[in-house]
């Protein structure tokens, strides 16, 4: 888990839960102790760093966590499991996958990527049908991410450098309408080859993931630390991607282009500072 990572995060009403995770959550929610929600993200980095600095690093824990995160909507619970483990196994696989073997057994023992992967296929063939709840990318927020939301549902928080944070919040099935739509206007405007296959996968992704009264939250977590206030005041890209749907829409195809360009262009600038960096 980098700490300029972004999170896209499935929060499920309490009542979604099997019992025994229902009672346990609700306890959970009452407890003093538990990383509250501006200190939830810094306490999960911390636990990774933790793992990682280890010798050898351990690539997952061996239990799931019992973490969340936590929101209370019009008086009732929501909840985010972390899923630490799911996650760390679903993140290794996809850095394997990525690195050449003689690269990455400098980073992880072939002991403890072996223990992962047995660890990992032992809790496929058990039939455990759970989803990730939680999508993180790296040094930059993928477009199609922007799109379930409005800029009403915007949350900034710039008060000191220690709380920053930039956020939004909207109910799946508002979520859903908006990707559902943007993905007609594409196809209609433009033909079946214009949805993306990342849009395809985030819509698959709600589908099989949210309950129809859940929340969706775009979390610009640890981003907010690396640009400055007025490149995050400035930065509009949910208003913008959905007036390029609209321009699209109505066929005004000068204006989606320049908004397009805006949004690749402050995109590209954010994911240089990775090789700045």
């Amino acid at each position: 888990m980098l700490p300029y990572t972004a999170y896209l995060r499935v929060y499920q009403p309490i009542d979604a839960f099997a019992p025994r995770d229902r009672l346990h959550w609700e306890e959970y929610a009452g407890s003093t102790d538990r990383p509250r929600r501006m200190n939830a993200l810094a306490a999960e980095h911390a636990e990774s760093l933790g793992r990682l600095l280890a010798t050898p690093p351990v690539v997952a824990p061996t239990e799931e966590s019992r973490d969340a995160y936590l929101r209370r909507v019009d008086e009732r619970l929501y909840v985010c499991p972390w899923q630490t483990r799911l996650r760390s196994w679903l993140a290794f696989t996809e850095f394997t996958a990525a690195t050449p073997v003689l690269v990455s057994g400098a980073f992880v023992p072939k002991c403890e990527a072996d223990r992962a992967e047995e660890g990992y296929r032992q809790w496929r063939e058990s039939g455990a049908g759970v989803r990730p709840g939680i999508l993180s990318s790296n040094w930059t927020i993928p477009v199609p991410w922007f799109v379930p939301f409005e800029e009403r549902e915007r949350c900034q928080v710039l008060s000191t450098d220690t709380t920053r944070a930039l956020l939004y919040l909207t109910r799946v099935s508002q979520a859903r309408r908006r990707l559902d739509r943007t993905v007609a206007v594409l196809r209609e405007r433009i033909g079946e080859h214009a949805v993306s296959a990342s849009t395809e996968r985030l819509v698959d992704w709600l589908t099989l993931t949210a309950h129809p009264e859940a929340l969706l939250e775009l979390d610009y977590g640890g981003l907010p630390h690396l640009l400055s206030d007025d490149h995050l005041t400035a930065d509009r890209s949910v208003a913008e991607v959905s007036e390029a749907v609209e321009a699209l829409s109505v066929g005004d195809t000068a204006r989606m282009t320049e908004l397009r360009e805006r949004i690749t262009r402050r995109w590209r600038s954010v994911r240089a500072l990775e090789r700045a960096n």
